[in-house]
């Protein structure tokens, strides 16, 4: 589930990214939202494919940027909805 879950997310920030002009390659660990490679629009969009496509409740979250700052912090937000 996790290299799927890995992958898909990663996917879809690559092709936000690409939309947004930027073509540096992203890893896992890379800031997406604090190092202002991605907006607060892409952000709302990304919240609502994380809801769309994996059931993430941000709503039971407390919500801070750094919970989808990263691939790495997405997975783990995932992971603990899923695990809670």
């Amino acid at each position: 589930m996790e290299n799927i879950c890995n992958q898909k997310i990663r996917d879809y920030l690559t092709e936000t990214l690409k939309n947004q002009g930027d073509k540096q390659p992203l890893t896992d660990n890379d800031s997406l939202f604090v190092s202002g490679r991605l907006d607060s629009v892409s952000m709302m969009m990304l919240v609502v494919y994380l809801e769309d496509e994996f059931a993430v409740n941000f709503k039971a979250a407390d919500f801070e940027v750094s919970l989808i700052d990263s691939v790495d912090a997405i997975a783990s937000l995932i992971a603990s909805q899923v695990l809670a």
